[in-house]
């Protein structure tokens, strides 16, 4: 899943920023808000399919040590302004996103 969904986005964009890895981490914090309101606020997920959707599913999906290896690299090749977006972009829109995720799946269920 992250690989097909980062590639489609790299390809919609020309402008060789990692849209893709950013993409994948936001959406990965956004559901992983979402299946936390469920796990703590309302006990659906028994303790083993806590492990599997927290650890297993959303855990491979998101790319964190990508965007790390490609932060780096963009440092190395002195492109500090777009090492810094990266990094900004997704520091705060995957703190938004986990926000977002809980915020939606408490109105669901309230």
């Amino acid at each position: 899943m992250r690989y097909g969904l980062s590639g489609q986005v790299n390809r919609w964009s020309t402008s060789g920023f990692p849209y893709g890895t950013l993409v994948v981490n936001v959406s990965g914090c956004l559901l992983l808000g979402a299946v936390m309101v469920l796990i703590r606020d309302k006990g659906i997920f028994s303790p083993n399919a806590q492990i599997l959707a927290t650890i297993g599913l959303l855990g491979a999906f998101t790319t964190f040590s990508t965007f790390s290896n490609e932060t780096l690299v963009m440092i190395q090749d002195g492109e500090a302004l777009p090492a810094v977006l990266n990094i900004s972009g997704n520091l705060f829109l995957c703190l938004g996103a986990v926000w977002l995720g809980r915020t939606m799946m408490r109105m669901i269920f309230v």
